[in-house]
């Protein structure tokens, strides 16, 4: 049978064939776009902005120990922080952050991504608190201020300054153990542990009492708690910085001739009174180690945790001859000085008067 060769057969052929092309052109095409679609999904979940930080260029986040994935989604939500909370999610899971939580302070700033927050918060570089304590009264208060700034529970602070075996390896006499803390400002994780808080204020502890203000001590006949006593008086008596010398050796020399400190803060601490703007006769009968006016020498610890200028002031104080002092009438905040006690009666009497205008009875 003859081969014939159909112009239509030839025709068909040619032109299946770039249709055919054209077809897998289109396809490879559209998974192009799409490739390209997802690409740029991706990039927009993983780097683009994911914060709202209302104006602000950081925000503060305090992750719990202990804390689920659960508990941090409910932290960062409350806080308004995350515009997208779905993409925030899938990228934590992806990057295995609910297995990998880890507690503590983190800084989050503006314009962070789900991949710079996620990889932040897993990566426990967490930002330290500034901790700042100043002239607190008691081991009590101290706790309760410790507690406000880092994780730590305020009566697990209180147990360990009670537990005498345990503060006994930090060689203290002071019964209160407030000798320990030097008032400054503090770099510290927030979630130290109670432990940890306090070998840190061991180690500053033994950083600021150095050489030299040991040997001050030494030459006043001073034990660090002596010091640390009359300074703690020294910082109730005045806010003045620039008087805490003078009042510190006015309550040297009484020690030195034997005489009792009669501090009025000592009796005030002594009441746990501290509305109590005029001392009166009838306070100083109450019984109390405290009670400066009943009984000689220091007090058995100090009756807040002075600052370190009070600590210096005792450290230097001034070589005079005053015995006495007393607030100035003109309510400056400042002192007046006496050698006798004539002298002091008629400076008392100046301030007295003053108290009895303003009508300040107690």
């Amino acid at each position: 049978m003859p081969y014939y060769h159909s112009r239509y057969t030839t025709n068909y052929r040619k032109k299946k064939k770039p249709f055919f092309h054209k077809l897998i052109l289109f396809l490879l095409f559209l998974l192009i776009i799409a490739a390209g679609i997802i690409a740029y999904t991706g990039y927009q979940i993983l780097y683009k902005n994911n914060v709202w930080l209302n104006n602000e260029e950081k925000v503060s986040v305090y992750i719990p120990t202990g804390s689920s994935f659960d508990d941090v989604k409910s932290i960062l939500y409350s806080q308004g922080i995350i515009l997208h909370r779905n993409s925030f999610e899938w990228v934590a899971k992806q990057k295995k952050y609910p297995e990998l939580i880890k507690p503590g302070h983190y800084v989050i700033t503006k314009g962070m991504s789900n991949d710079e927050l996620i990889n932040l918060l897993r990566s426990g570089e967490q930002t330290p608190v500034k901790l700042i304590f100043n002239s607190l009264r008691s081991k009590e208060h101290l706790a309760r201020v410790i507690s406000l700034q880092l994780e730590v529970d305020s009566a697990e602070i209180v147990d360990l300054l009670n537990d005498s075996s345990y503060m006994s390896k930090f060689d203290l006499k002071d019964p209160s153990g407030l000798s320990l803390f030097i008032p400054n400002t503090y770099e510290f994780y927030w979630n130290t542990k109670p432990t940890q808080f306090m070998e840190r204020m061991y180690a500053e502890y033994q950083q600021f009492w150095n050489d030299d203000r040991r040997m001050k001590a030494e030459s006043i006949g001073f034990s660090i708690p002596d010091v640390i006593t009359l300074a703690s008086i020294v910082e109730k008596e005045t806010a003045k910085n620039d008087e805490k010398d003078d009042i510190a050796g006015v309550y040297i020399n009484r020690l030195n001739l034997g005489w009792r400190l009669q501090a009025d803060p000592t009796l005030i601490y002594a009441l746990n009174d501290y509305s109590i703007r005029r001392v009166l006769n009838r306070h100083k009968d109450v019984e109390s180690p405290y009670n400066t006016y009943k009984y000689g020498g220091l007090p058995p610890g100090p009756i807040c945790i002075p600052s370190i200028s009070s600590i210096d002031a005792v450290l230097n104080y001034t070589d005079h001859d005053y015995l006495f002092f007393c607030a100035r009438d003109d309510l400056s905040g400042y002192h007046v000085f006496a050698k006798t006690s004539e002298q002091h009666a008629a400076n008392a009497r100046k301030f007295q008067k003053v108290l009895d205008e303003m009508n300040i009875r107690k």
